[in-house]
């Protein structure tokens, strides 16, 4: 499924500027040049995509949304979208591009100190650093409010401790942005933080979590046992709590959307392109409406979940956090269920072949449900809606 196509209108936050469509564009051309067929060979050897990601961030893709003064293109989240989703169209959808530069990048571009952003933010914005994300415990699940990861002050330095599951791509990742707790001096209740920590850092343990997801990024669980950690390992103020967070988080749940976005349209394209060429009964398959409806169905779908990313996005670059986390969430909910709908009927389209590795989309199955679980479930998204946007009493 094709980016849509639209004459020179103004931009706004549903109509693209020229500047977009062009990156759409470059960035399509350069994911088709690799296409599912390298995707796949990296992601069963469980090797990253070194190669598209170099050129990635050669061609400035990696960082676009990272200030310039540091290296990155000046733009915002929208843009980063942009590229994600059309790598994922191509067949190339880089997980990493949701946690080092949308995540960590941003949270560190408006909460780092000046030291901070000049250690990490160049690094960032050409691909030559990466940065994972934990924020995930084995107890505390999609309740922020129960991580037990703790930073406590010894003397200058900290000591940080507790569990991480489900942290992507340690292994290949040079730091990590670690969520943890460190107690209010004036309340002496314990509030969120974060914390970067070298990969090397002593008492930083990691083991892979065997998954039946085939991507070139592996899942990890930590362990941190008193890791030492200078002052200047805590980004943002001590006191910031929720704010740092979820200047993180917001661009997550955009990232998301896009993510599997991108692997809904690869999809359809594949069972569109079969259902216009594979002919039965004298006539190709696409002509019956039993084929043709569910696809298009999907497709509406789609590019409704696609406005309401853009949207979200749009709210975020403008500064909007409030009015970006109730669209941020939609967004992610919508492209999820999207998504999950669009692989099934495309494989379905194919029927057996849909089930083969030369057309790429079994493996589309499992990966689809990431838009669902993670980062936060489907379920939790609908408890925020009914609380915030409908003013419903909490459930919880």
């Amino acid at each position: 499924m094709s980016a849509p196509r639209t004459t020179a209108l103004p931009a706004s936050p549903l109509v693209e500027s020229e500047d977009r469509r062009a990156l759409r564009e470059a960035v399509a051309a350069l994911g088709r040049r690799y296409g599912r067929a390298y995707f796949q060979r990296k992601a069963r050897a469980n090797q990253p995509v070194e190669e598209l990601w170099s050129e990635a961030a050669k061609l400035g893709y990696l960082g676009v949304n990272l200030p310039a003064e540091y290296g990155g293109g000046g733009a915002g989240i929208g843009e980063l979208a942009v590229v994600l989703e059309e790598l994922g169209a191509a067949g190339c959808p880089l997980l990493m591009l949701i946690v080092s530069p949308a995540i960590c990048g941003t949270v560190i571009a408006r909460f780092g100190t000046e030291e901070q952003k000049q250690r990490w933010l160049p690094g960032l914005a050409d691909g030559s650093t990466v940065m994972a994300f934990g924020i995930t415990e084995p107890d505390a699940g999609s309740n922020s409010h129960r991580i037990a990861t703790v930073g406590r002050r010894d003397g200058q330095d900290w000591l940080l401790s507790g569990r991480k599951v489900f942290v992507s791509g340690i292994d290949h990742a040079d730091a990590v942005l670690f969520v943890g707790r460190t107690e209010d001096a004036r309340t002496g209740k314990l509030k969120p933080a974060l914390f970067v920590v070298p990969r090397d850092t002593p008492g930083f343990e990691y083991r892979p979590i065997p998954m039946e997801l085939t991507a070139p990024e592996r899942q990890f669980q930590v362990f941190l046992d008193d890791v030492r950690l200078p002052a200047d390992a805590l980004v943002g103020d001590e006191d910031a709590g929720l704010l740092q967070l979820f200047a993180g988080l917001n661009p997550e749940r955009i990232m998301t959307a896009a993510f599997t976005l991108g692997i809904a349209r690869y999809a359809l394209d594949t069972a569109v392109g079969y259902a216009r060429t594979r002919t039965v009964w004298d006539r190709p398959i696409g002509a019956h409406q039993g084929i043709a409806h569910p696809l298009a169905q999907c497709a509406i779908e789609v590019e409704l979940a696609r406005l309401m990313t853009q949207k979200a996005a749009h709210l975020y670059d403008a500064g909007d956090d409030l009015g970006a986390g109730e669209a941020a969430n939609m967004a992610k909910y919508a492209a999820g269920e999207a998504s999950c709908r669009a692989v099934d009927q495309a494989v379905q389209t194919l029927g057996g072949n849909g089930l083969t590795q030369e057309y790429g989309l079994a493996a589309l199955i499992t990966a689809t449900r990431v838009g669902r679980v993670a980062p936060v479930s489907r379920e939790m998204i609908l408890n925020y809606v009914a609380q915030h946007t409908l003013g419903l009493p909490r459930s919880y």
